[in-house]
């Protein structure tokens, strides 16, 4: 279903780039607020974040007929969430499709292709955090082999931020 997928790394420099993770973000916020889901705001990433995060880390766009349909973060290291550790695992943050034009199973895609990218860096797990607050993307994490391994009551948003609860969740590659 997903075979004609594009996956490429997000250009830091690209405005173009930067302009299609900030309208990802933006639709994916839309799309929870619209199901009561209390997660991303509108306006909440701008095109600095992407750039900083892309400079940091790596962005990834999926694309299907030249159009973005999803995209992810991957850090190298997530001590807000998970504290300092050891180099052993990749990070997946802000999975996000186009609910309108993704095709059907994109977000496992995302995650397979953030694994793999994890695997070919010789770091053997998987982590990400969800609120604890969203037990439907918990459930959704674990139908995808992630485990539960702890909870961070109170994990950092960062500047002009609040804190909040995320459930830690890991996969072994």
């Amino acid at each position: 279903m997903t075979t004609h997928v594009r996956f490429r790394r997000a250009d830091a420099e690209d405005g173009a780039d930067l302009a299609r993770l900030v309208a990802l973000h933006d639709g994916a916020a839309r799309w929870m607020r619209s199901r009561g889901i209390a997660q991303w705001q509108p306006g909440g990433k701008d095109e600095e974040h992407f750039r900083l995060r892309a400079k940091e880390g790596e962005v990834w766009l999926a694309e299907a007929g030249g159009v973005p349909v999803g995209a992810y973060e991957l850090w190298w290291d997530d001590e807000p969430a998970w504290g300092v550790q050891p180099p052993v695992a990749g990070y997946v943050h802000r999975l996000m499709t186009d609910r309108a034009a993704a095709p059907p199973g994109l977000g496992r895609a995302l995650l397979a292709r953030a694994e793999r990218r994890i695997a070919e860096a010789g770091r053997e797990l998987a982590r990400l955090d969800c609120l604890t607050s969203n037990p439907r993307l918990r459930t959704y994490y674990e139908a995808a082999g992630y485990r539960v391994v702890g909870e961070q009551p109170a994990k950092d948003g960062g500047p002009g931020g609040n804190s909040y609860g995320v459930t830690l969740l890991e996969r072994r590659l």
